[in-house]
């Protein structure tokens, strides 16, 4: 017996629209002016650590595009509730990784690669199982790619040298998850 739903085939609809929408003109209707910025110093971040801008446009494009797809699939109520408790365990997970980051910051010689790099591996595996159902393999794909990106210790050595090239662009980004966090958005 075949099962159409109209519901359904709007939302997959949509998803694929805002997947090919996902540019930065577009960001600003999803994202908040301060998440767009901090979007902006990870890609700049990218870029200066791969010296490769396709690499990074693809990483910050594939992160904003799974998202947007989140974001769509959570106002659509499309998570069951043992899904919404891995949303909340993975909304836990984010919030305690950026304290963690700016603490890192904030306090010398306190910086663990190894400890934002499990944060960061954690919150991918949470989020996996949590579009599991929702997503296909190549949006999964997607999030392998953009937390195996930030989550290389290499990477994150540099970002937290205080004498390196992009300790600037920390700075950055740590200020904008404060205000995230004080607005309690993250």
């Amino acid at each position: 017996m075949e099962t159409f739903s109209s519901r359904d085939l709007a939302l997959q609809a949509q998803k694929k629209i805002l997947s090919h929408m996902a540019t930065k003109s577009m960001v600003n209707m999803f994202i908040d002016e301060t998440s767009s910025e901090i979007l902006d110093e990870l890609y700049r971040v990218s870029k200066e650590y791969t010296k490769n801008k396709a690499e990074s446009h693809k990483v910050i494009k594939n992160l904003i595009k799974i998202a947007v797809k989140i974001g769509v699939l959570y106002r659509h109520n499309r998570f069951s509730p043992e899904e919404l408790v891995l949303a909340e365990e993975f909304k836990k997970k984010l919030h305690n990784g950026a304290m963690t980051a700016i603490s890192f910051h904030e306090v010398e010689f306190t910086f663990e690669k190894g400890v934002l790099s499990e944060i960061l591996t954690q919150c991918k595996n949470i989020l996996l199982q949590l579009v599991d159902k929702h997503l296909k393999p190549k949006s999964h794909g997607r999030i392998q790619h953009v937390f195996n990106h930030f989550a290389d210790e290499e990477l994150l050595s540099q970002l937290y040298d205080a004498k390196g090239n992009l300790w600037p662009h920390l700075q950055k980004i740590c200020q904008g998850m404060n205000k995230l966090i004080d607005e309690d958005k993250l």
